[in-house]
């Protein structure tokens, strides 16, 4: 199967899976931790949010269709909770629609490469520590989950 199949709940489309696979392995390669669907303290939710090994905090938006992005007026939000922002596409989607002002990785369902880097902007000590202790406890939940499905029913 080399196309990731839609959730039955219908919140993420087949080729927005198959980008955050993509994005989900080059990031790995990079030694990030990565969780898709991450809410953020704001109530937003980041499609994936990643951690270095050195602490760095990145989102990355993923964006299915020209009229996914143009319909979305609240990626800027998602600057105040990480070091840099990034969109990713599909090799599909024409790049240049992407603001400047965002990174830019393009991925398909193998793999996917960075092809516009930012400058990190330097996220606040406190923010910092609240995020990473955030994403800690939504992987750590997550991975019980795995492990005992019934757990929350007690």
């Amino acid at each position: 199967m080399d196309r990731p199949q839609p959730r039955p709940d219908g919140r993420q489309s087949a080729t927005a899976l198959m980008i955050q696979r993509g994005v989900g392995r080059l990031l790995r390669a990079a030694n990030f931790a990565v969780l898709p669907e991450f809410t953020l303290a704001s109530g937003r939710r980041a499609d994936i949010m990643a951690v270095s090994d050195a602490g760095e905090i990145w989102i990355v938006e993923i964006k299915s269709s020209p009229e996914d992005f143009r319909s979305d007026a609240k990626w800027p939000e998602y600057r105040d909770w990480c070091d840099r922002l990034f969109f990713a596409i599909s090799t599909e989607m024409e790049p240049d629609i992407m603001p400047a002002e965002a990174g830019l990785i393009i991925a398909d369902s193998w793999g996917a490469d960075i092809v516009r880097h930012i400058d990190a902007s330097g996220l606040h000590a406190s923010r910092r520590k609240a995020v990473t202790l955030a994403f800690a406890r939504a992987a750590a939940l997550r991975l019980h989950g795995l492990h005992d499905p019934l757990a929350d029913s007690f």
